[in-house]
């Protein structure tokens, strides 16, 4: 009986090698003989999978955006049913945050990434997009918490939400040069002091 291959996994174990050669190497170490010899194939049978570098360079962005929405909020699902505001924001805010191995590793393999995505115009709209829709639904987090607090009116949300976002963006840059994590409490209690600020605490 003929084996039978999966090739949607044979496609997500390829973007893993990608990225873990990124991260080991850089962007010049994700080539299409070193993926690969990497992930077990014959040179050549990557081409069954990807055209080429470009395609696994862009489904392995689009693999390193979707770790930073486990669950799928960004795509319209409830980033934490059951919750109060307060506790959907925070909860919002620390997924983004780099503060396991795993997630500083995908935000080091994002930032190789994004140097590329800067001259790839249609990577650079991928994340555009990201961007946006992460951004409008951390302003209506933000919105929910405060007004349950009692501050309806009183805070400029999309302001506060590109305060956040920004700061995440620069955790991963810091955790790029400091990858032993000896600045992850540094960002809870900012995420913290953000969440007090938003509701009112201080």
């Amino acid at each position: 009986m003929p084996k039978i291959i999966d090739h949607d996994q044979r496609r997500r174990d390829i973007i893993e090698v990608a990225k873990r050669l990124i991260l080991q190497g850089g962007f010049e170490a994700a080539t299409m003989r070193s993926i690969a010899a990497e992930a077990g194939f014959a040179n050549g049978a990557l081409k069954h999978y990807f055209p080429g570098k470009e395609s696994i360079i862009a489904a392995t962005f689009e693999s390193v955006l979707a770790e930073m929405d486990p669950r799928g909020a960004l795509k319209g699902n409830d980033p934490a049913p059951g919750q109060d505001p307060e506790s959907r924001l925070r909860d919002s805010v620390n997924t983004g945050l780099p503060f396991t191995d795993a997630e500083i590793n995908a935000g080091r393999v994002l930032l190789v990434l994004w140097e590329h995505a800067a001259s790839n115009p249609e990577l650079a709209e991928l994340y555009r997009q990201f961007f946006a829709r992460w951004r409008e639904m951390t302003t209506r987090l933000i919105a929910d918490a405060s007004e349950a607090a009692g501050k309806k009116g009183e805070t400029d949300y999309d302001v506060l939400s590109l305060e956040i976002l920004t700061a995440t963006i620069g955790a991963n840059v810091v955790n790029l040069m400091h990858p032993d994590r000896q600045h992850v409490e540094t960002y809870r209690t900012f995420t913290e002091k953000f969440i007090n600020r938003v509701v009112g605490r201080t």
